[in-house]
């Protein structure tokens, strides 16, 4: 596609916006894959037309608010990377315009104030925490909060998991095959730390030894995601200095934390930490990934038990990382498990970072879609490898179908507990 931006006049990542713009032919093969655009049915809350909003913003023609509520709609689920038959690197597009965006449109005060709350609340889990006990006083006064906060107390647990906590080395079992460090995640650690725990028993059974670093701190995800690069740099940049260099690999076990450590570079872009924030994106990876990579893993013991798992593709795993085959092929490992493949599983279940607080319409229909898709393969369980996406399909779901981590599953059948 035709453009004349000018990258200069955009910052450091004006070149990168401008090359994505130019990477697309306007083919449309990416309107099938688009959960707005089916949702919608609009072509501008499809990826060809945010492309041509965001090329119009860009170059002078068009207004920021007059895109805004369009590109507000994009879960940034990326399911339009795989379908591009051009390679359009649309993740190089929407969060960098985001970042740019987020300093010339004003927003209502309300959702300001909940923007506020969720960055200083989610990364945080100390905070996070002692917010979540709080929740039920927010929705008792519910009728007296704004309208926009009402999901926010809508998707408040119930109730929480104990507190974990992890030594800051673990040792591999046996020989040691590897050494990696692990991200803990932020509200992973509040809403279901066990897939910490089950991850550092799955990896040191396989030989990996398994540090946590206790300068780390949130991923940054989040608020890359949603436009704020101040505060996804400060993050960024605090990692960066966390991580160790010597390791085989830095381990993340949610897939919106993987995919905001492989854009460190985006994020890092045109600052003194953009060397290191390339070399340290090639270092990550998700658990399944290196696991499949590690290969040679310890046998999984036959229980006897049988298993229907359902496996639902996280976007910022299948889409954002590539990884797809792996975990189906860690959960085959498994005696007794069969895995069921979920109806248009390349369609986001809404989750999609905070997504499902700042577009709950249309995340409630996602999600609702997904949850039926689940139903209809009637299975014991769900398998999954992103800490949203278990929230958003926990709140559809009957409570008769757990919602999984992949990694739990395999520990659960390493120590003969199938399906308990």
């Amino acid at each position: 596609m035709q453009h004349t931006i000018k990258p200069d006049a955009h910052g450091p990542l004006g070149a990168t916006m401008a090359h994505a713009v130019q990477s697309c032919v306007h083919c449309g093969f990416c309107l099938a894959a688009c959960p707005t655009y089916k949702e919608l049915g609009q072509e501008m809350d499809s990826p060809r037309g945010r492309i041509v909003l965001m090329k119009s913003v860009l170059e002078g023609s068009m207004t920021f608010e007059e895109a805004q509520p369009h590109v507000d709609r994009c879960l940034g689920c990326l399911a339009c990377e795989p379908a591009c038959p051009s390679g359009v690197p649309y993740r190089d597009l929407i969060s960098p315009y985001r970042a740019l965006a987020r300093t010339k449109v004003s927003r209502p005060f309300a959702d300001s104030v909940r923007h506020s709350i969720l960055s200083a609340t989610l990364p945080n889990p100390g905070v996070f925490r002692f917010a979540a006990h709080l929740a039920p006083v927010g929705k008792a006064l519910s009728g007296l909060m704004p309208k926009s906060f009402q999901p926010m107390l809508k998707l408040a647990p119930a109730s929480l998991p104990p507190a974990q906590t992890w030594p800051e080395v673990n040792p591999a079992q046996g020989t040691r095959r590897a050494r990696v460090a692990l991200l803990l995640g932020c509200a992973q650690q509040v809403l279901d730390p066990d897939i910490n725990t089950a991850t550092i028993e799955v990896l040191t059974r396989n030989g990996v030894e398994v540090v946590i670093p206790r300068a780390q701190g949130c991923c940054g995800g989040l608020a890359w995601h949603t436009g704020d690069l101040p505060a996804a740099q400060k993050l960024a940049s605090k990692n960066l200095l966390a991580f160790p260099t010597d390791v085989d690999a830095v381990i993340t076990n949610a897939a919106g934390c993987g995919s905001a450590f492989h854009e460190y570079h985006l994020i890092l872009k045109g600052t003194s930490a953009e060397t290191a924030a390339e070399a340290f994106r090639h270092r990550s990876m998700d658990v399944s990934a290196f696991l499949a990579k590690l290969g040679g893993l310890a046998p999984v013991p036959d229980s006897g038990q049988k298993l229907r798992v359902a496996y639902h593709d996280a976007c910022h795993l299948s889409n954002a990382q590539g990884v797809r085959s792996e975990p189906r092929e860690l959960l085959k490992l498994i005696p007794g498990l069969e895995l069921l493949e979920i109806a248009d599983a390349h369609l986001c279940c809404g989750s999609a970072g905070t997504y499902n607080i700042e577009q709950p319409a249309l995340a409630e229909s996602l999600g609702r879609q997904k949850a039926g898709n689940i139903r209809n393969l009637k299975p014991d369980c769900v398998a999954t490898g992103n800490i949203g996406c278990m929230t958003q399909l926990r709140q559809y779901l009957e409570a008769g179908i757990p919602v999984r981590h992949t990694v739990q599953i395999l520990r659960d059948a390493y120590a003969g507990k199938l399906g308990q």
